[in-house]
């Protein structure tokens, strides 16, 4: 792992920020939107915003945003935010999230194959 600056995938970071913030204040009446593509989103957001400052295997960083984003998930189950006293911030209940869901986890698995394929195909290009 190195410390880099890589504009292109900030860029895209960006991007991928700016269509979360669409789905969760524009588009937060279209469920599926709303529901299973902002989870989708969520994963390759914080996988291009690591790899804007960081060098790091492609494939480790999918694994472990995986499972960090399933530790998330899970401690929503036990209602996490609440228990460290974030009932009451709005930022922090939507980052935290409230609510577990088996859905959520195959949301974020679907958003670490995306990347993994995009990735892979990049790889693929260079060659």
């Amino acid at each position: 792992m190195k410390l880099t600056f890589n504009f292109k995938n900030l860029i895209i970071a960006v991007i991928i920020f700016i269509i979360e913030f669409l789905i969760a204040t524009t588009f937060k009446d279209i469920v599926f939107v709303r529901a299973y593509l902002g989870d989708v989103f969520v994963v390759m957001l914080m996988y291009y915003f690591v790899k804007a400052f960081v060098e790091v295997d492609n494939t480790k960083l999918i694994i472990a945003l995986l499972i960090f984003s399933c530790v998330i998930e899970f401690l929503q189950y036990f209602h996490f935010a609440e228990m460290i006293g974030f009932k009451d911030n709005k930022i922090a209940m939507i980052v935290l999230g409230n609510s577990f869901s088996w859905i959520d986890i195959l949301c974020y698995l679907a958003g670490g194959l995306i990347l993994y394929l995009i990735e892979v195909l990049a790889k693929s290009k260079s060659r």
